[in-house]
């Protein structure tokens, strides 16, 4: 089969690898109709996530259709059309039954490698490092899902690809990180990154009661499509003080809750910007938490902040002293998928959002690379890339 493989940082191909095998009885095969390039799969392309090895299949966001199941799979049927959550979970575990799915305790068969970085194990995830379990993943034209009984989700009739493709990731996260914002009616939210997961922001703090979202970016079309999909108030953080323009708008409070969706390759105008690019590029420290610092800073007082934005390891200069002080509340955490499949596919099937409004550029897979080069550097207005095998 085609599949999309790292081989360095900035260096991905398109190559012919064997065709998935199932493994263990609760496997499925699944033969990609739909996948996608995530923000957080230019961590990984920018080097930034240690563990992975030449050849890595890389992508987590992918559906199609059932080929084959291994003979513990009851509830999916061959010929089944489903979508694949990109925190691999296996359903059983104390944190599976707790709708904890992102830290499950049986999908990582590496653990050990996670446990030495951050003492425990997270999830698996598809084609994210071996650190997260070395699963091949979905950018390709069939894939391997372990715990497919758990982790297919099918899709009814009527819905196309590309209204429910999302939901393997950037829509759910984009909602869990509006839902750890604790909204009350009347609240204000402030939102730091207009790419995918931002809009989905967006729009999911609206649906959970916020009155007002403010997004803040410095790429004009995420700006504009925070703007006139997202109905939010936008700032350009290249164009204003961003920590000043925000008490403006809040009669000087503050947001009652911000949210870094920006993460570990965060921009910034400012030196402490300039300080943080210089020491990841020596790997003195792993992460640029540029937008970190402003959320907390900018916060409420009392208030709430939310990072789905992904980080990999070790910060510097982060104001605890001003979030300890301030009293703020933090969530965090990899989405727990399987938790929002249904009342998001609610939400698409009720008509209260289209999540086909990210979608910037449809490619085939043998034109990846290039699309993660438009990603990238933010090339041809690119938001969101589709690929089809």
């Amino acid at each position: 089969m085609k599949a999309v493989c790292w081989h360095g940082a900035k260096d991905v191909r398109v190559e012919t690898v064997p065709d998935p095998k199932i493994i263990n009885p609760r496997d499925a095969i699944v033969k990609i109709t739909s996948t996608a390039i995530c923000g957080s799969d230019l961590h990984l392309y920018d080097g930034f996530i240690p563990t992975m090895e030449k050849g890595d299949i890389l992508g987590h966001e992918f559906m199609g259709e059932v080929v084959e199941i291994g003979s513990a799979v009851k509830n999916i049927k061959i010929g089944d059309r489903v979508v694949v959550p990109f925190t691999i979970s296996c359903g059983n575990c104390y944190f599976c039954q707790r709708d904890y799915w992102s830290l499950c305790d049986n999908s990582n068969p590496n653990g050990w490698m996670a446990e030495t970085l951050m003492g425990y194990s997270p999830s698996g995830l598809f084609g994210y490092s071996h650190m997260m379990g070395g699963y091949a993943g979905g950018q390709a034209e069939y894939a391997r899902v372990p715990f497919a009984d758990v982790g297919l989700f099918k899709i009814p009739d009527g819905l196309t690809d590309e209204q429910v493709l999302f939901l393997t990731d950037v829509f759910p996260t984009g909602y869990m990180a509006a839902e750890n914002c604790n909204i009350k009616p009347g609240d204000i939210v402030a939102i730091w990154g207009c790419g995918p997961v931002g809009q989905f922001a967006i729009k999911s703090a609206y649906l959970l009661g916020a009155e007002r979202v403010i997004a803040i970016d410095r790429v004009p079309e995420r700006l504009q499509m925070a703007k006139e999909y997202g109905n939010a108030e936008v700032l350009n953080y290249e164009e204003v003080d961003v920590g000043e323009a925000l008490k403006e708008m809040t009669g000087g409070r503050g947001p009652d809750a911000v949210m870094d969706a920006v993460g570990m390759e965060a921009h910034g105008t400012d030196f402490m910007a300039l300080y943080d690019k210089a020491k990841q590029a020596v790997r003195l420290e792993t992460d640029r938490p540029t937008a970190l610092r402003q959320v907390i800073l900018s916060c409420s007082k009392g208030g709430h902040v939310s990072i789905p934005g992904v980080y990999g390891g070790f910060l510097d200069k982060v104001p605890m002293g001003a979030a300890m002080n301030k009293g703020l509340t933090f969530k965090t955490g990899q989405t727990h998928v399987h938790k929002y499949l249904r009342p998001l596919l609610e939400y698409i099937q009720n008509g209260k959002i289209d999540p086909t409004f990210i979608i910037t550029h449809r490619l085939p897979l043998e034109q990846a690379p290039h699309g993660y080069e438009i990603f990238k550097h933010k090339k041809d207005n690119c938001i969101k890339v589709v690929l089809k095998p």
